[in-house]
């Protein structure tokens, strides 16, 4: 069995490295820092359990550049590469998925392809139509950034858009790829697939939403947040998780997913869904009003990242706050060892955190960090759990 995973970010490299512990897995990628890192068996993103498998395990597993080298005589092809979201066409840009789609059938034309980049509805049947091919299906991946691997080796549920025996023997590599065998997998056409990937994510986007709105409603009228949660989250329909107020969904998937089901709503009636998109821009407003009523003279802004334990700066919420502070005449400076910049947005960039803690008249943290402890009373966060 030869497998060819595209892409070398969090969904590529997860199931790159879960496939290649019983199979021979090809890893192409068009950045060759990247491939150049897998081949030297160090992990190109921040995830602990990647970087212990690659160390320790015996995987078969190479990366590469070159196209016809990862396709030719692949038995599967998993697509993992990026799809950000358009605002302009209200469409997640799926173009890298549709030339790694026109790769696949040039070079491995009997292989089952596998989507797991996120798509809008019905990507999977216009993928099939254009290309004339059925063995084109869509997986959904449901990972948490910086623990990618840990939900592939013990995921929630497995989910594939298709009921072949193709689409069986994926998931049955999937299964065996697990450390945990006993999850449910669901067998579904591929628009309802890709339906469950979009509405998972913005149901996560809503309930951060609202326990960002509970809070904002709390400091508003000066009551106390964590009360209220708690006593809220002892219903056992609600629960006590996935509470943590913050500054904002952001990263990766959140924000685009629940944009493209918006989108994907045009001519059906809804409101939720338009409010859960709203709700993250007026939590930034909100945060943002906050802080420049405090009349910080220098802010501090600790971490770029999405939240602990990941590498990602894409659409994280803080940078919301940021932009929003400095177009009030705030100055900023920014403390973020994963950048490589001198500057960020026009702020100069301390890699020194004494001289950053020492310069910041105020620290903004999405997430509180121990670092930040021996000045606590400097730091502006909402973090009330030390959770992500």
């Amino acid at each position: 069995m030869k497998i060819t995973v595209a892409g070398l970010g969090y969904v590529g490299m997860s199931i790159g490295v879960l496939l290649a512990q019983h199979n021979k897995v090809v890893a192409l990628d068009i950045n060759k820092s990247r491939v150049d890192q897998v081949n030297a068996r160090r992990s190109p993103i921040e995830d602990h359990e990647i970087a212990r498998f690659l160390a320790d395990k015996p995987l078969d597993l190479e990366a590469t550049t070159d196209a016809a080298e990862a396709l030719t005589g692949a038995n599967f092809v998993v697509i993992a590469t990026p799809t950000n979201y358009d605002t302009r066409t209200n469409h997640f840009d799926t173009s890298s998925v549709q030339r790694v789609i026109g790769l696949a059938r040039e070079y491995a034309p009997n292989a089952t392809i596998v989507v797991k980049s996120t798509v809008p509805v019905g990507f999977a049947t216009e993928m099939r139509t254009q290309f004339d091919y059925a063995g084109i299906m869509f997986s959904p991946e449901f990972l948490r950034e910086g623990r990618a691997l840990y939900d592939n080796l013990y995921p929630s549920r497995i989910v594939v858009g298709d009921d072949t025996p193709q689409a069986h023997q994926f998931a049955d590599l999937l299964v065996e790829g697990a450390v945990s065998k006993d999850m449910p997998v669901l067998f579904t056409g591929a628009v309802e697939a890709e339906a469950i990937k979009l509405f998972s994510n913005t149901y996560l986007a809503l309930r951060i939403a609202y326990f960002n709105e509970l809070d904002s409603y709390a400091l508003s009228r000066g009551l106390n947040t964590r009360d209220i949660i708690e006593g809220v989250g002892l219903d056992p329909r609600i629960g006590a998780h996935y509470n943590n107020p913050s500054f904002g969904y952001g990263g990766y998937c959140l924000p685009k997913d629940a944009k493209q089901l918006l989108a994907n709503y045009d001519q059906v009636p809804q409101q939720l869904i338009a409010a859960v998109v709203e709700s993250n821009r007026t939590r930034k407003d909100f945060i943002a009003d906050e802080i420049i009523a405090r009349r910080p003279k220098l802010v501090g802004v600790y971490r770029l990242v999405m939240k602990a334990g990941s590498d990602n700066f894409r659409d994280s919420s803080i940078q919301g706050i940021m932009k929003r502070i400095k177009a009030k005449g705030i100055p900023c400076i920014v403390y973020e060892p994963a950048l490589a910049e001198e500057d960020f947005f026009q702020s100069p960039v301390v890699r020194n955190l004494a001289r950053f803690k020492e310069q910041s008249d105020l620290i903004i943290a999405n997430r509180m960090s121990p670092d930040l402890l021996d000045v606590e009373g400097k730091v502006y966060t909402r973090d009330l759990y030390g959770v992500d």
